[in-house]
């Protein structure tokens, strides 16, 4: 299987080299040329399978040229042995509805599902060649935790990650700032994860730094951290009867793409619903067909506290018909104008597929509340939000709508207070760092000072 840049100045590559770069040296993501195809005989063949057997179904045609067959059930094997639940990603009823449970590995957050696996993955590509990557990754509050569990103590990866300092919950920082790794770094951002976010971009352009570090990403701009999510759309929509709605809570919008990619594989899909929180970039855009950022907003889910959503550049490439010379121009426009419009057959096409809405802290706090008390489920507060906004649109929802349930509630304790004036257990993964020192590095966001930090920290 062959992979293109969404830029367009660079020949296509295999997986191997797209999950290794993270970004395509031209600033673009990795998409494949061709999507492989899932019939309905494919479908019933999986259907009452597990979820490793599953995940082996769907990834295999993105992986066959690199990794053998018995290869890459072991990989899938080792990725989810560290799940606590026996079928990865359950699904509970929510009345007429669903709830799809991301949240049971190792840091309770639906990033564990897929960079489990990638982790397994480097260390497979990368055994027995000599060759050491860097790692460097922005995180809003999720990513961070699980590319530590997934990479801490791995030989040949040193990583390297940055988070806005005033950003994730004490509970997401300390999954990061507490492992004692030698091979780990966190850095704490003075601002926002855009900012974070942009100067990773700026480093990956740097062909200086490229050389010298041979550095990848882990956030959801790699393709291997999409294309692992896709499994957990089959999963679910393999036990729901009909063609699901997925009400999916993004910042970045690479949860939500997963869904799409998805449905290119052939999945029956309804509709994928995007679910905001105030920085509601997103929903503005299905509104107007306008990509303007605002300031990033503070929010009680802190995980989409991002304006500018990487992983949208993927979408529009559809959009433009795979026309390469417009996405480089709205990117562009991006950068140096503030913001791009997409054509109003553009906007068509997409909502097409997409419905977008957002929910403020205080609906999301009601969200809550009203779950808690009608069904006994306590929410997440960025579960709270797909819910709030699926609430005011399901007059227009067909049924079944499945909710992506993206992190455990333990680990927005004071939130869950606030909006139940419950004081949750502490799971025993959770009590254990309470104690423990953190590691905090804390650096402006100016990528010659980060640069500079991680360059004298890199093993060579």
């Amino acid at each position: 299987m062959l992979f293109r840049s969404t830029r367009g100045f660079l020949p296509e590559t295999n997986i191997r080299r797209a999950a290794l770069e993270g970004i395509a040296p031209d600033g673009g993501l990795y998409l494949p040329k061709l999507w492989p195809q899932f019939l309905p005989d494919d479908m019933a063949a999986m259907r009452g399978k597990s979820y490793q057997d599953i995940a082996f179904h769907v990834l295999k045609p993105f992986l066959r040229d690199v990794i053998l067959d018995n290869d890459l059930r072991e990989i899938i094997r080792k990725s989810y042995a560290v799940f606590d639940a026996a079928d990865i990603t359950p699904l509970h009823g929510l009345g007429n509805n669903s709830v799809l449970e991301l949240f049971h590995g190792p840091t309770l957050a639906f990033k564990d599902i897929a960079l489990q696996f990638v982790g397994h993955v480097f260390e497979y590509f990368l055994q027995g060649t000599g060759e050491r990557k860097t790692v460097v990754s922005a995180t809003s509050g999720d990513t961070g935790p699980a590319a530590i569990a997934a990479l801490a103590n791995r030989k040949n990866i040193d990583v390297f990650i940055l988070y806005p300092e005033k950003g994730p919950s004490d509970i997401q920082r300390k999954q990061m700032t507490c492992v004692d790794a030698p091979n780990v770094y966190t850095i704490a951002v003075d601002g926002s994860f855009d900012d974070c976010q942009r100067i990773v971009k700026e480093m990956f352009a740097d062909a200086a730094l490229r050389e010298a570090w041979n550095h990848t990403t882990v956030n959801s701009i790699n393709w291997l951290r999409i294309m692992a999510q896709i499994v957990y759309y089959f999963a679910a929509a393999l036990k729901t009867e009909g063609k699901p709605t997925f009400v999916v809570p993004t910042g970045n919008f690479g949860n939500v793409f997963a869904g799409y990619a998805a449905m290119k594989c052939g999945l029956p899909v309804e509709r994928l619903v995007i679910a905001s929180n105030s920085n509601n970039i997103l929903t503005r855009f299905f509104a107007s067909g306008r990509m303007t950022p605002e300031p990033v907003k503070r929010t009680l889910s802190p995980s989409m506290d991002i304006q500018i959503s990487s992983n949208f550049e993927r979408l529009l490439f559809d959009l433009c018909d795979s026309d390469t010379t417009q996405v480089r121009g709205m990117m562009n426009d991006l950068r140096s104008k503030g913001g791009f419009a997409v054509s109003e057959r553009q906007l068509e096409l997409a909502r097409k597929v997409f419905s977008a809405g957002s929910s403020s802290d205080e609906e999301t706090l009601a969200t809550i509340a009203d779950v808690y008390k009608k069904y006994g489920m306590i929410l997440d507060p960025h579960t709270a939000v797909g819910v709030s906004v699926a609430q005011r649109m399901s007059p227009k929802l067909s049924q079944p709508t499945v909710f992506l349930a993206t992190a455990h509630p333990t680990k927005f304790p004071e939130t869950i207070k606030k909006a139940l004036g419950l004081t949750l257990p502490m799971l025993p993964r959770i009590a254990a760092l309470i104690s423990k020192p953190e590691r905090i590095v804390r650096l402006p966001a100016n990528k010659q000072q980060i640069a500079a930090f991680i360059n004298e920290r890199k093993k060579k």
